[in-house]
């Protein structure tokens, strides 16, 4: 079964608290919406710091969680001096310490990871696909360099768009872009 790709930059996400801390009370604006269900790019960037490094420009998502979590790639992590743990968004067990500039403050939390290769799916798009009961899967992929992917999770929300998300690394591997096809193998 056919999945198409998405490929997802360093990215941040807030919580309220922190939100506030780092930009007062601006307005956590739509730059543009993502696929899956209400989710969004926004206008705002952070500078993400470590000692070794920093990395300007990383997107806010929106809306607001109930934790603060740093997504990046072992290529970011390589430039920040750091080894963020793989990780499933929202779980933080392990997560690296970062500097999170705003443009009106600074947190620092534990809160970078990479994250792990996963599938978004709800409910009806498991029944749909075939998917009961799997929570892992490989992904295969053809073209000019192609090959398999293991470790793919299946990422359970309430509502989902079915998209197979990818961090920048991953994608470059295999010369994947966004809107790509690639195949399940169960």
């Amino acid at each position: 079964m056919e999945v198409s790709v998405g490929v997802s930059n360093r990215h941040v996400h807030l919580s309220h608290e922190d939100y506030k801390i780092l930009f007062k009370e601006k307005e956590l604006e739509v730059r543009n919406m993502l696929k899956q269900p209400e989710q969004f790019a926004s206008i705002l960037t952070v500078t993400i710091k470590t000692t070794k490094g920093s990395i300007p420009n990383v997107r806010v998502l929106g809306p607001n969680r109930d934790y603060t979590q740093v997504e990046i790639s072992k290529t970011d992590a390589y430039k920040l001096g750091i080894n963020p743990p793989i990780r499933t968004s929202g779980d933080l067990n392990g997560a690296v310490e970062v500097v999170i500039e705003g443009e009106n403050g600074s947190i620092v939390r534990n809160a970078c990871i990479l994250a792990n290769r996963h599938i978004h799916v709800d409910k009806e798009i498991r029944e749909k696909k075939g998917l009961v009961g799997i929570n892992q899967v490989k992904v295969k992929i053809n073209g000019e360099k192609p090959g398999i992917i293991e470790n793919v999770y299946l990422k359970d929300s309430e509502k989902a768009y079915f998209e197979l998300h990818l961090d920048t690394d991953d994608a470059n591997a295999f010369l994947l872009k966004n809107e790509d096809k690639v195949e399940i193998i169960i």
